[in-house]
């Protein structure tokens, strides 16, 4: 065996995103004990950390050893036992998740199913639930598959009004668009480290409030997940001088998380968000120019995640090929329903700068062209940099 050298590729596909210098720097720290008092102090940075971009200060807010996908698992695991009834609104890939594993559970599920690109409906959701009591209703904020962005704080107002916990996929949103525990009133709102945090992938930030916790304590039988268990969990991350063996932290890992967190608060959380809207209006300026479309309607895209519809008679798989050789530029494929149909432009964290946006313009341009599509690429950036002024 050698060492693996990786390529040095530009991120700018649906999630992983650029990881910047610091946090890899951070990453290649020394490895101390996941007991240790210098790393116990740590975990209570991360956690407050985590309460502050939650804007959660009354739940229970901490990483879990595993990528986004882990706090969706948690959080039907945790709440979920046979026979409650979880209504979950679908709206792309994630939603459809969400359902699958609500079922794995012992949940009886009730999906309310939309259109692939269309935000979640609060009034179809509100129907499903009046229909019989319900223990959870979960639906994603920022939906990957799609770019479509839902109403999180009707939605969870909707679960409160019916005697419900909500559940809440930020996986995306997290960083780039405004996600608020606290003014939604959410019972459980999870993230991933590798969206717009621009951290590694590994992590799954989690909040769960003091509803959430009640009902995790107060179930009838073991949650159906030992590593997720959060009531087993909670004696580790619990509180400083507390804590008692449960698993080995990713101590590594929760570096970067730490020093992604000390950059972001170091911009500012509005600055960031701020930031990934410009970026966008620059991106889908230039998308525009070139003679191509977004899937989603202006009022409900995500500005970190663009879809783009590709041109009839255009090989999309072979774009994505050409501008990864040419250009050493990763982005993503459509899923589901969408495969073959979209590409996914990842604005996210450090990828959400002007120098990326111009240069995914660019090698997009080159790319429609080595296909026969004409475009003038300088009106491209020119209408891109319009917005960047």
């Amino acid at each position: 065996m050698q060492s693996f050298q990786p390529p040095r590729r530009i991120l700018m596909g649906p999630g992983p995103s650029d990881v910047s210098p610091r946090v890899l720097a951070a990453l290649a720290r020394p490895t101390i004990g996941h007991l240790d008092p210098q790393f116990q102090a740590l975990m209570e940075e991360i956690k407050a950390a985590l309460q502050r971009l939650f804007n959660a200060p009354d739940h229970a807010c901490v990483p879990l050893p595993a990528p986004g996908t882990a706090g969706m698992e948690a959080a039907m695991m945790n709440l979920l036992e046979p026979g409650d009834r979880c209504v979950v609104a679908v709206n792309g890939a994630f939603g459809g998740r969400m359902a699958d594993m609500a079922g794995r559970a012992g949940a009886t599920v009730v999906t309310v199913d939309h259109e692939w690109g269309q935000p979640v409906d609060p009034a179809r959701v509100e129907a499903a639930l009046a229909e019989a009591p319900t223990k959870v209703l979960a639906f994603v904020h920022a939906e990957t598959s799609t770019g479509a962005r839902s109403d999180a704080a009707s939605l969870c107002a909707l679960a409160r009004k019916h005697g419900a916990l909500s559940v809440v996929d930020c996986v995306t949103s997290l960083g780039g668009i405004v996600v608020d525990a606290a003014a939604w009133d959410a019972d459980v709102i999870y993230s991933g480290t590798q969206k717009c945090l621009s951290a590694p992938p590994g992590l799954s930030p989690i909040a769960l409030s003091k509803q959430a916790q009640a009902a995790i304590a107060g179930r009838k039988e073991k949650v159906r997940n030992w590593l997720l268990d959060f009531n087993l969990l909670m004696s580790y991350w619990g509180g400083e001088g507390g804590r008692t063996y449960h698993h080995t932290a990713p101590i590594n890992a929760l570096y970067g998380l730490h020093e992604s967190l000390v950059v972001l608060f170091e911009e500012g959380v509005q600055a960031a968000i701020v930031r990934h809207a410009r970026m966008h209006e620059a991106l889908a300026a230039g998308v525009e120019a070139a003679g191509l479309k977004l899937l989603v309607d202006e009022k409900h895209r995500l500005p970190q995640l663009n879809t783009v519809l590709v041109p009839e008679g255009v090989d999309e798989a072979a774009v994505r090929t050409h501008v990864l050789e040419a250009w050493d530029l990763e982005l993503g494929a459509g899923l589901g329903p969408l495969k073959g149909k979209v590409w996914r432009i990842g604005l996210m964290g450090a990828s959400a700068t002007p120098w990326h946006v111009r240069l995914c313009l660019t090698a997009l341009c080159e790319a429609l062209a080595a296909q026969g599509v004409t475009v003038d690429a300088k009106a491209v950036i020119a209408a891109a940099d319009a917005k960047l002024r």
